[in-house]
């Protein structure tokens, strides 16, 4: 899918974006949080502005279209397609400059069952193009709070995508593992890059927690981000964040391959 009219289309089709899953009241509740500073929201960002509700509201309709009336208090979001393509030709533009330039990369996601193909996809591109995939902290642990308390995960990587497993899960290499959006693994694997002295990524591709906290810590970070996300765009409006797609994190795994092609096309690079 090279065409920006035909994938605008698809992503409509499928849901990505036009009217998406995200419940307006679960968006209007996280921003609320983010107001307040709550770290589970803010997923690895230090906003330096206020941004109280209105203002994030008024900030996720610029970066993703869904509605700025603050009478609009239930059902479901939109994303406006055209915000996520143009976001996808500047994310694939990055792409583009750190393959040329044959740079190292991280990749990481805090949204394994849905997301890690289209990394994965991006990940195997840019190994062949020459550029080092990064796996630091393989299989180190770290404490990661959930809705269920304190959790001890593992770092693995599948397929050059870092992810985390829940102790007594998956078996590593196997399946996708858990749903986070913590920014603690990311800030492991770049501080165990840093100390193993091999090369640091030029460029930090993921969500949640994976792309937040690595803009925060000054690597240049790219990544998807749905509308009850607003830390990511924070991040982008402040520069912490390079590119921000608008786009619905929760469908179909497979529905996310023809948005890997694209990036890749735009990118001129094949799979």
């Amino acid at each position: 899918m090279s065409s920006g009219a035909a994938l605008r289309d698809y992503l409509v089709a499928v849901g990505l974006a036009g009217v998406v899953s995200s419940a307006r009241e679960r968006s209007l509740g996280r921003y609320r949080l983010f107001a307040a500073r709550d770290p589970r929201v803010l997923i690895g960002i230090d906003p330096q502005g206020a941004w109280s509700e209105r203002d994030l509201v008024r900030l996720m309709a610029g970066k993703c279209g869904v509605s700025d009336d603050p009478r609009c208090v239930s059902g479901h979001d939109v994303i406006d397609p055209e915000l996520t393509v143009a976001a996808l030709d500047a994310f694939a533009a990055r792409v583009r400059d750190v393959a040329r330039r044959r740079a190292p990369v991280l990749f990481g996601t805090g949204h394994p069952h849905r997301l890690i193909g289209f990394y994965a996809g991006l990940a195997h591109a840019m190994s062949a193009a020459g550029c080092e995939v990064l796996t630091p902290a393989q299989g180190r642990c770290v404490d990661i709070t959930t809705r269920f308390g304190l959790r001890t995960c593992s770092l693995d990587y599948v397929q050059g995508v870092g992810l985390v497993r829940e102790s007594g899960g998956e078996r590593p290499g196997c399946a996708p593992g858990a749903h986070t959006h913590s920014p603690l693994p990311v800030r492991l694997a770049l501080d165990a890059a840093a100390g193993g002295g091999g090369p640091l990524p030029e460029l930090v591709v993921g969500d949640h927690g994976w792309v937040c906290g690595a803009g925060q810590l000054g690597f240049e970070a790219i990544g998807l981000a749905d509308t009850d996300d607003p830390a990511v765009f924070v991040g982008e409006a402040e520069g912490v964040v390079s590119v921000a797609v608008p786009v619905d994190d929760g469908v179909r795994s497979d529905y996310y391959t023809p948005l890997t092609r694209y990036v890749l096309n735009r990118a001129c690079l094949s799979q």
